[in-house]
């Protein structure tokens, strides 16, 4: 039976579609990945609430970071920042599905169209939205201050593409890597990436930090493929892995010259995130011992009907989830200063906040359906495949485009001095770069070229 014929057997309704695919799951699937993506993503959302931290005081709004007002609470991020297991569960999935195109004779051409029209397609309606949001905003005199500050913050986690399409493009080279070489290909990335952090801090050269994006994630990425290839497993394993990498977190930021918080805070001048550095190589280790202790017990509940649907439910519109959770929470934080600023009259890590966090949290998760159900068919249409996929060299630089433009969003935000309030180039990046890569709203244009 094809894939469109099956699919067109499934019963309507998001619940009872999740619990027939739960049926029709194959043994062999490793359920466990599925659940550590989902956990992930949602751990990253709840964080994203959680430390927002608005307030409404002298007639004045203002918009303020949990972990500025409060530093007690960058302690929290060693939970919430969990962002080594998306990239360790990339590393399996990726190498599942790329010896997967090889024993079917796919090529890189096809097999890249696939994972990255699942990335970027997502992403492009949220861009547009922003971009009319601000354009409607500046026009009926919102400061362009606000528009910077509230695009921001709902673009942050746009960074994650950027670099996990990097790293998904390398992938038969890392893959290769990884079963020529083992563990070597692990150690090297470590190797550069202490070589990047002492050059930060004993050389002062700054700029080569950016170097870490790539250091770092290969690293857990590369992680991902010992996973799967049954090179890392078991309990013993898992804490031993676990004790390494909570003795080294504490070494490295209370001995170290680097901060607590495994997120960016806005009053530090040095950031563990921006870019990336070495204790979220030991966050990665701690995460990856618990993840090998959880393993099998966790696989043989997720053998359950209803934990297993709950599962597909949510991944079927996880990047939904994450791309537009902190657009939810901008717009509602808005809409309650505008209208009802007596809702954010408690000042931030006060006991009457603290109370009031359960609530809010609430509230965004509900605000959020409706964007979950007007924006979740772009992430179902983005798994379809091209017919005739871009160029390779096309695929490769669109991506490259478009990163570019996304790293610039994660940056500063959509909202700027321009016309109708807006930064067009890097608005207009991923659009165009999607385009030449051969999907999204400008897809038609990479596929003509590979035509042409």
């Amino acid at each position: 039976m094809t894939k469109n014929a099956s699919e067109s057997r499934a019963p309507r309704g998001a619940w009872r579609r999740a619990l027939w695919m739960a049926e029709q799951t194959p043994a062999a699937r490793n359920r466990y990945v599925d659940f550590l993506r989902a956990l992930s993503i949602l751990a990253v959302v709840l964080g994203h609430w959680l430390i927002s931290a608005p307030y409404f005081a002298g007639g004045s709004p203002a918009y303020e970071h949990l972990l500025d007002l409060a530093p007690w609470s960058r302690w929290l991020t060693w939970l919430f920042q969990v962002m080594p297991v998306f990239f360790f569960v990339g590393g399996y999935s990726n190498g599942v599905s790329w010896e997967s195109a090889q024993r079917r004779n796919l090529g890189y051409r096809e097999w890249f169209d696939a994972r990255t029209r699942r990335l970027i397609g997502p992403v492009l309606p949220l861009l547009l939205a922003w971009g009319v949001m601000v354009a409607v905003a500046h026009s009926n005199g919102v400061s362009d201050g606000m528009i910077r500050i509230g695009s921001k913050v709902a673009l942050v986690p746009v960074w994650f593409l950027a670099v996990y399409i990097v790293v998904v493009a390398l992938v038969p080279v890392t893959h290769a890597a990884w079963k020529k070489w083992r563990y070597a290909s692990i150690v090297v990335p470590v190797a550069g990436a202490v070589l990047v952090d002492f050059a930060f801090f004993a050389g002062s050269f700054r700029a080569l930090g950016w170097l870490n994006y790539l250091f770092v994630w290969l690293t857990v990425h590369q992680l991902g493929y010992a996973w799967h290839d049954g090179r890392l497993a078991g309990s013993k394993t898992g804490v031993s892995l676990f004790g390494a990498g909570i003795i080294a977190l504490v070494g490295l930021t209370h001995f170290g010259p680097y901060p607590l918080s495994l997120v960016g805070v806005p009053s530090d001048q040095i950031s563990n995130t921006l870019p990336p550095k070495l204790p979220l190589l030991a966050l990665a280790a701690a995460q990856i011992g618990l993840v090998l202790c959880c393993e099998s017990p966790v696989r043989r509940w997720l053998q359950s009907r209803v934990p297993w649907a709950a599962t597909i439910l949510i991944n079927g519109m996880i990047m939904t989830v994450f791309l537009w959770h902190s657009t939810v929470m901008i717009l509602l934080v808005g809409l309650a200063f505008w209208q009802a600023p007596s809702l954010l009259a408690q000042y931030p890590d006060t006991q009457g906040w603290w109370m009031t966090r359960p609530i809010w949290i609430i509230a965004y998760a509900v605000a959020t359906f409706p964007f979950l159900i007007a924006f979740s068919r772009f992430e179902r249409l983005a798994t379809g495949e091209a017919k005739r996929p871009a160029a390779v060299g096309l695929q490769l630089f669109g991506c490259a485009v478009a990163c570019l433009g996304l790293a610039m969003l994660a940056l500063d935000g959509i909202g700027g001095s321009g016309w109708l309030g807006l930064r067009w180039m890097p608005l207009l990046l991923p659009l165009v770069g999607a385009g030449l890569a051969g999907f999204g709203p400008l897809g038609s244009l990479g596929r003509g070229f590979s035509r042409a």
